[in-house]
């Protein structure tokens, strides 16, 4: 099987790294991207929609007709938002956007409301960090709302579903969009990864390891640190 895949997220950090590991792979076949802005990438692989409200996919169904698995990326820091906002923003905009790719790629193809018997063949792929809530009842607020999101997406009748829960991840060299602070753990990183190989990752291992449990399957749905380095070599 060949992966045709979605990207969300890829003019940030973790999408564009994911998004550069896809178009190199030769296990994946196309890659389209659904972005909010252009992410200025030419590849023959690569398709890009350019699309404003996550929340209003309508315009851009036909578009996201036929892929076999989807890579979501898109995300936002809580810091400075309140919890409504950042619920909206994590958990809303996720849910939509899985349940649409469901509703329009299920095997039924039907129009009526997603129920357990729609299956579908696609393989889901979120991204969402260290420390998420699978409880939903712990101290921090943005755990617990991404925990919630993890909850739920595995509740969806997908072909099958993978959490991935990254911590500090090195960014390929020359990518466009990293923090500044990168450049100063950089020089440093085989240090990291042998202080602390359960907290640290690239994103060459996160990307490679989300093709690899779309082709191969995973005993866990949910990925830490560990299992994404294990899985992305």
């Amino acid at each position: 099987m060949k992966i045709r895949t979605i990207i969300t997220g890829s003019t940030g950090m973790v999408g564009e790294g994911v998004l550069h590991i896809c178009l190199n792979s030769p296990e994946v076949e196309s890659v389209l991207v659904v972005n909010r802005k252009p992410g200025g990438i030419v590849h023959p692989k690569l398709t890009e929609v350019i699309h404003k409200d996550f929340m209003d996919l309508s315009l851009i169904e036909e578009q996201l007709r036929g892929y076999n698995a989807c890579y979501f990326c898109a995300g936002v820091s809580s810091v400075g938002k309140k919890n409504d906002e950042y619920r909206k923003i994590i958990y809303d905009l996720t849910l939509n956007f899985a349940k649409t790719l469901l509703r329009i790629n299920s095997k039924t193809n039907s129009s009526r409301a997603q129920s357990r018997d729609d299956t579908s063949d696609m393989v889901f792929c979120y991204v969402s960090g260290s420390g998420t809530d699978s409880s939903e009842k712990g101290r921090l607020a943005w755990a617990r709302i991404k925990g919630k999101t993890e909850n739920d997406l595995l509740k969806l009748p997908f072909k099958d579903a993978y959490m991935f829960r990254p911590g500090y991840i090195e960014p390929l060299k020359g990518q466009k969009h990293s923090y500044k602070f990168y450049k100063f753990f950089s020089p440093i990183y085989p240090v990291l990864e042998k202080l602390f190989p359960k907290y640290v990752g690239t994103i060459e291992e996160l990307g490679n390891s989300m093709i690899n449990v779309s082709l191969n399957g995973y005993n866990k749905k949910v990925l830490e640190c560990e299992d994404i380095r294990q899985t992305g070599k």
